[in-house]
């Protein structure tokens, strides 16, 4: 792994990095006691109530979409260039975290077009079971 910043020790303790950096990232943790003294050193920064701007910035998600916006994205009504925000943020940032609430909306999506497809189905078969009664009905 090329060198880890301490910027890259912060994302990993927020759970911000993409599964393979994390994996990577504490490999590196087990096999190097300095680079483990480095993130204690950050865990107590943090413990003391010391953070910077950009810590504030990554610990309140501000530049993750919201579970609107991604839900938006789904049904593809974002313009252009919110949409290519939300590609870029999840496939290049590798944002864990927007991925798995697009993940859970994409599922609830297909559960809803699932019972959806049954109501029709259903409706469907009430109508044509029912469609001889009313023809005799009419009569």
């Amino acid at each position: 792994m090329p060198k880890i910043s301490q910027s890259d020790l912060a994302a990993y303790l927020d759970e911000a990095l993409p599964a393979e950096a994390m994996a990577a990232l504490e490999e590196a943790l087990r096999q190097d006691p300095q680079l483990a003294a480095q993130l204690g050193r950050i865990i107590e920064r943090r413990d003391a109530g010391v953070h910077s701007l950009g810590d504030i910035w990554r610990r309140s998600r501000l530049s993750c979409p919201t579970r609107e916006q991604l839900g938006s994205h789904l049904l593809g009504v974002l313009n252009h260039d919110e949409s290519d925000f939300i590609v870029f943020h999840i496939e290049t940032i590798g944002c864990r975290y927007c991925q798995a609430n697009l993940d859970d909306l994409k599922q609830q999506h297909a559960v809803a077009a699932a019972q959806a497809e049954q109501t029709t189905k259903r409706r469907r078969k009430y109508f044509q079971s029912s469609a001889g009664l009313l023809k005799t009905a009419k009569r």
